[in-house]
C-alpha cells in the first residue's frame, strides 16, 4: 500500500464510526428500561393508588331560588315557576395540617416503585357560618338548600385505607364521594340539618384524621385563608415542588422534616378552588415533557401545579436519586468520547513506542472499542440488580483488566499493558465524577479535555510526523519498525 498510515486512520475511522451505532444501539436499550421502569409504576398506580393531591376540607351547600313569573298574553297568559340552581362554597379561614409518611416500596419484576402510606391530621376552622347562607337574587325569590356537607377532595380515593370527620366536636359518619361537580373523588360528611341557623355567627371548627395510600408524589392545596402544613417521613431523598418551596426543613439519612406557611396574600389557591379550577397531575404541569428528569421517572412528581389555570400546591416527590437509567444513559452519551480518548492513548503509546512496541492493526483498534462499548452494557444490566457504584466498580475493573491484558499483548510489553490500563482506570474514574457532580460536569469535563490534549501535545512535541509517514511506507503490517543502528568502524 502506498500511504498505510493514512489507510490505517482511514480503517480505523471506519470502525469507530460503526462503534458509534453500537453505542447508539445501547442508549435505544437504556430508554427501553426506563420506559419499563414507567411501566412498572403505571403498573402500581393502576392496582394500588396513584400520586395523592390533598384538598380541603371545604364547606358546601347546594341550593334553589324558586319565584313565580308570567308567561305568555291574552288568554295564554299563565303563571309558572322559575327556577334557578346554585352551589355555595366556603373555604376556612385557618388550616393546619399534620402529616406522617411511613415509605411502603412496591416491586414489579425488577423494578422498585417508591410507596407511602400517610397519617394526616387536618383542622380546618371558619369565623363564622355567614358565608353557607344562600342569598336570593330576586325579591320573590323562595329558597331551598340541601343540608351542607363537609367534603375532603383526593386525587386517588383507592387510597383511602381509614376517616375519620368531627365537626363542632361531634363525629360524623363519612360517606363516599364529594358531591362537587369537578373534585368528585373523596368523601364527604352532611351537616345536620338546621345547620346554619339565619343567626348563627359562631365559629365552625373540624377536624378529619386520614390514612392515604399513595405513589411517588404527595401534594397538598392551600385552599385557605391561611395554611400550615407539618410534613415528617422516613424517606431521606424528598424533591420539593408545588408553587411554594417549605418555609423550613431538615434532611438526614433517617428522614426529613419540612413545614409550609401559606396564606391567601401569596397565593389564589382558595379563589381558584372557588372557581373550580383543575387538580393538574404533574404530565400536564410541566411544559417540558422530554426533560432527562421526566425521561427517567427523577423529580418531575413535584412539578404539579405549575401549569397555567391549576390550582397551586404543595408538593414533594420520593425520589431515587442515583436513577440507574438516567446515569446509564448519561454515561453512554460520554461514549464516543471515551473510545476516541482510548484510540488517542493506543495511537500515543504506538507513535512514542516506535522500535520498541509491536505496531497496532485497525482490528485490534476495533477490538478495544468494541470492549470499551461493552463496559456501557454491563453498567446497565449490573446496575438493575445492585446499587450503582457496585456496578460501575465492577464493570470498570472488568474492563481495565481486560484492555490492559489485551494490550500487553498487543504491544509485545508488560509496561504498556499497565501504563494503558493505568490510563484506562483514571478515565473511568473521571466519568464516574462526571456522572455524580452533574452541576459542575460540564467544567470538570472541560478542564479533564484540556488536560487531555495538552498531555499529547506535549508528548508529542519532538515527533517529526513527516518522517513518520514516510518511515511508515516502508515497515510492511505487523512488524516492528527497524531501529537506526550506529555506523561500525572499518
Amino acid at each position: 500500500m502506498k500511504f498505510p498510515l493514512l489507510g490505517k486512520v482511514f480503517a480505523v475511522s471506519v470502525f469507530a464510526l460503526g462503534l458509534t451505532i453500537v453505542l447508539a444501539r445501547i442508549g435505544f436499550l437504556v430508554d427501553e428500561r426506563a420506559e419499563r421502569q414507567q411501566e412498572a409504576v403505571r403498573s402500581v398506580q393502576q392496582s394500588q393508588a396513584g400520586a395523592q393531591t390533598v384538598l380541603g376540607p371545604l364547606l358546601q351547600r347546594q341550593c334553589a331560588e324558586e319565584w313565580d313569573s308570567t308567561v305568555g298574553e291574552g288568554k295564554d297568559k299563565k303563571k309558572v315557576v322559575e327556577k334557578r340552581e346554585f352551589l355555595v362554597q366556603a373555604t376556612p379561614d385557618n388550616l393546619r395540617i399534620s402529616t406522617v409518611l411511613n415509605n411502603e416500596p412496591r416491586y414489579r419484576g425488577l423494578f422498585k416503585v417508591n410507596g407511602y402510606v400517610g397519617h394526616f391530621a387536618l383542622e380546618a376552622d371558619w369565623a363564622s357560618a355567614h358565608a353557607m347562607r344562600p342569598v336570593a337574587e330576586r325579591a320573590d325569590g323562595r329558597l331551598k338548600c340541601q343540608p351542607a356537607v363537609l367534603l375532603l377532595a383526593l386525587g386517588d380515593v383507592r387510597g383511602v385505607r381509614q376517616a375519620k370527620a368531627v365537626v363542632q366536636g361531634t363525629e360524623l359518619a363519612v360517606e363516599p364521594g364529594t358531591q362537587h361537580a369537578e373534585y368528585t373523588q373523596g368523601f364527604h360528611v352532611t351537616l345536620p340539618a338546621p345547620w346554619p341557623l339565619a343567626e348563627d355567627k359562631a365559629a365552625v371548627t373540624a377536624r378529619i384524621e386520614l390514612e392515604l395510600v399513595g405513589t411517588a408524589r404527595l401534594a397538598v392545596v392551600p385552599a385557605a385563608n391561611a395554611t400550615t402544613w407539618k410534613l415528617s417521613a422516613d424517606w431521606p431523598h424528598p424533591s420539593f415542588g408545588g408553587r411554594f418551596l417549605p418555609t423550613d426543613h431538615h434532611i438526614s439519612d433517617a428522614g426529613f422534616e419540612a413545614q409550609w406557611k401559606v396564606s391567601s396574600l401569596a397565593s389564589a389557591a382558595p379563589k381558584q378552588v372557588l372557581d373550580d379550577s383543575p387538580l393538574c397531575e404533574p404530565s400536564t404541569a410541566s411544559s417540558a415533557t422530554d426533560s432527562e428528569d421526566q425521561r427517567y421517572g427523577s423529580a418531575v412528581a413535584a412539578t404539579a401545579g405549575a401549569a397555567k389555570g391549576c390550582v397551586d400546591t404543595l408538593a414533594v416527590a420520593f425520589i431515587d436519586p442515583v436513577n440507574p437509567y438516567m446515569l446509564s444513559d448519561r454515561a453512554t452519551k460520554y461514549g464516543l468520547l471515551f473510545i476516541a480518548l482510548t484510540f488517542v492513548a493506543v495511537a500515543l503509546v504506538e507513535v512514542l513506542g516506535q522500535g520498541r512496541v509491536r505496531r497496532v492493526h485497525p482490528v485490534q483498534y476495533a477490538l478495544v472499542g468494541l470492549a470499551l462499548t461493552l463496559f456501557f452494557l454491563l453498567l446497565l444490566s449490573l446496575s438493575e440488580h445492585f446499587a450503582f457504584w457496585i456496578a460501575y466498580a465492577a464493570a470498570s475493573t472488568a474492563c481495565v483488566t481486560l484492555l490492559g491484558t489485551y494490550t500487553a499483548h498487543m504491544l509485545g510489553q508488560r509496561k504498556a499493558g499497565l501504563l494503558f490500563a493505568s490510563a484506562m482506570a483514571l478515565l473511568y474514574g473521571l466519568m464516574y465524577v462526571l456522572l455524580q457532580r452533574e452541576q459542575t460536569a460540564l467544567v470538570i469535563g472541560s478542564v479533564g479535555l484540556f488536560t487531555a490534549v495538552a498531555a499529547v501535545m506535549w508528548l508529542t512535541r519532538r515527533v517529526d510526523w513527516y518522517r513518520l509517514f514516510e518511515d511508515a511506507r516502508g515497515v510492511p503490517e505487523g512488524r516492528p519498525a527497524p531501529v537506526p543502528q550506529e555506523p561500525t568502524a572499518p
